[in-house]
C-alpha cells in the first residue's frame, strides 16, 4: 500500500497525514542533522556519477521483479532520465527507509528517489527540487453506489482502513465506522462484499491497483481538494543541483517522458 498523507478536515488532520506514510518523520529524520557537506553539480559531473538513496523494496518506485533482477520503478525511470540530462550515469544505493535521511546527511549519497514529500518540517532540513509526483486522496466505493459522492457523505457510513494509517483518522473524522483492516487488498475484498460502504486512500494506490488488476467493481467517488507533492531530496546547500535537477524535469515534462513514465506505472499522469 502506498504510503501518503492529506486531510481536508482541519488542522490538526491535516498536520498529521503530511508526516504520515511514506512522508512520516522516521528516527533518523527527527534528530538534528550533522550533514555532510552537499555536493556540487561540478564534482557529480566531473565524477560521472550521481549516487542515489531508495529503498528498493517500495513497489512501484523502487523495487526488483520479482525480487529478484534489475532495480525498477517509477522513481527510478525518473531520476535515470534526469541523469541523462545531465550527463551522468547513477549508482543507487538500497536503503531502508528509517536510515534514508541518515545516510543522506552521512554523504552516503547525493540524493534521496523515494516518493519523499514536501513539509515544511523537511523544507528546514533539505533542499528539495521541483514536485515529480502530485497526488490526493480517494474515497473509493461500489460502482453501483450513489449514496457517496464526497468525504462528508462517510458520515455514518462504514469504511475499511488500517488501523496504523492516517487514512484512518481521516475516515473516523469525518464520521465513518471504521472496520478495520490489514491493508489496502483486504480493504478492497470487504468493499467488494458489501461489508463496508467504502474505503479511504492515497489516489495513487487506488490508481497502482487498477493498472494491474483493471477491477471494474470499485470506482473513485470523491478526492481531496488539498495535494501531496513528491520531490528529489538533498543536503542543505546543494542549490546548483537543485537547479540542475529542475531544469531536466522541466524538459522531461515538456517533451513527454514524464508523462510517459506515469502512464507506465499508473495508468495516469501524476507528475503534474
Amino acid at each position: 500500500m502506498i504510503r501518503r498523507r492529506l486531510s481536508v478536515l482541519g488542522a490538526a488532520a491535516a498536520a498529521a497525514l503530511v508526516l504520515a506514510g511514506c512522508s512520516t518523520s522516521s528516527p533518523s529524520e527527527s534528530q538534528p542533522s550533522t550533514s555532510a557537506a552537499a555536493s556540487s553539480l561540478q564534482e557529480i559531473q566531473d565524477a560521472g556519477v550521481i549516487t542515489v538513496g531508495t529503498e528498493g523494496t517500495y513497489r512501484p518506485f523502487s523495487f526488483h521483479e520479482g525480487g529478484q533482477g534489475d532495480l525498477t520503478g517509477y522513481d527510478v525511470e525518473i531520476v535515470k532520465a534526469v541523469a541523462d540530462k545531465l550527463g551522468v550515469d547513477v549508482k543507487f544505493e538500497e536503503t531502508q527507509w528509517d536510515a534514508i535521511f541518515a545516510g543522506l546527511d552521512a554523504g552516503r549519497f547525493d540524493v534521496i528517489a523515494n516518493q519523499v514529500s514536501i513539509n515544511e518540517e523537511r523544507q528546514a532540513k533539505y533542499d528539495f527540487s521541483d514536485p515529480y509526483t502530485v497526488s490526493t486522496g480517494v474515497v473509493v466505493v461500489k460502482s453501483d453506489n450513489s449514496d457517496i459522492s464526497s468525504l462528508a457523505d462517510l458520515n455514518g457510513k462504514t469504511s475499511a482502513q488500517s488501523l496504523t494509517s492516517n487514512w484512518y483518522e481521516l475516515a473516523k473524522q469525518a464520521g465513518a465506522k471504521v472496520q478495520a483492516v490489514e491493508g489496502w487488498a483486504q480493504a478492497v475484498s470487504l468493499l467488494e462484499q458489501g461489508r463496508v460502504d467504502a474505503t479511504v486512500n492515497d489516489k495513487l494506490t487506488y490508481l497502482d491497483y487498477q493498472a494491474s488488476h483493471d477491477n471494474q467493481n470499485i470506482k473513485v467517488a470523491a478526492e481531496t481538494d488539498e495535494e501531496s507533492q513528491s520531490a528529489f531530496t538533498f543536503r542543505k546547500g546543494s542549490e546548483d543541483l537543485v537547479e540542475a535537477f529542475d531544469k531536466a524535469l522541466g524538459e522531461l515534462r515538456d517533451d513527454g517522458t514524464l508523462a510517459k513514465i506515469s502512464e507506465k506505472y499508473f495508468g495516469a499522469d501524476v507528475t503534474k
